[in-house]
């Protein structure tokens, strides 16, 4: 599927402008169904990020909601204000492949920074950080799965004990 970008980040910034309006806002594009985050951004410091893992909703309906969310409801920030300045960022997510190997110098063989997304979980903790986080941070593999835990809640070794689950994904990125 060949995304527009472009319409993608449109849909997204009128999702927020319509919620100042009370304005209910739909699109018939973008069907396919897709995983998404959208982060906002202030002075290039995140100012909200909420997403959707799983496929099951289309692109559209998910950037939709995650754009309102990342913008009103993420517990991390107040609710944007009506003037303020941001900036938007997607990623639609492929669907997370799960890293059999549970020894970690398998598991590091197994994850391309700059490519891969990754998802934890153990004992209804968990965590995901995009792909685009290592990268920006400067992460070494093993400093992209410590985080991940540290997300998750975790401490940061906990993946290399085997008993956690981690998957990788990719993502197609499109910023304003």
């Amino acid at each position: 599927m060949n995304i527009d970008g472009k319409e993608l980040l449109k849909l997204a910034r009128n999702s927020i402008e319509s919620f100042f309006d009370n304005k209910e806002i739909k699109t018939e594009n973008f069907k396919e169904k897709k995983g998404v985050f959208v982060t906002l951004y202030t002075d290039n410091k995140v100012r909200g990020c909420i997403g959707f893992i799983e496929p099951n909703s289309s692109l559209g309906v998910h950037v939709i909601k995650a754009a309102r969310l990342a913008a009103f409801q993420d517990p991390r920030f107040p609710p944007l204000k009506k003037n303020e300045k941001f900036r938007i960022e997607i990623s639609v997510l492929t669907k997370p492949e799960l890293i059999k190997e549970k020894e970690p110098e398998k598991i590091l063989k197994n994850i391309e920074i700059n490519k891969d997304g990754l998802i934890i979980s153990y004992k209804g903790y968990n965590g995901l950080l995009l792909p685009q986080v290592a990268t920006e941070n400067n992460l070494s593999k093993e400093e992209f799965l410590e985080a991940v835990c540290n997300k998750a809640g975790l401490q940061g070794i906990s993946w290399k004990t085997g008993k956690c689950t981690l998957f990788k994904f990719q993502a197609e990125i499109f910023k304003e």
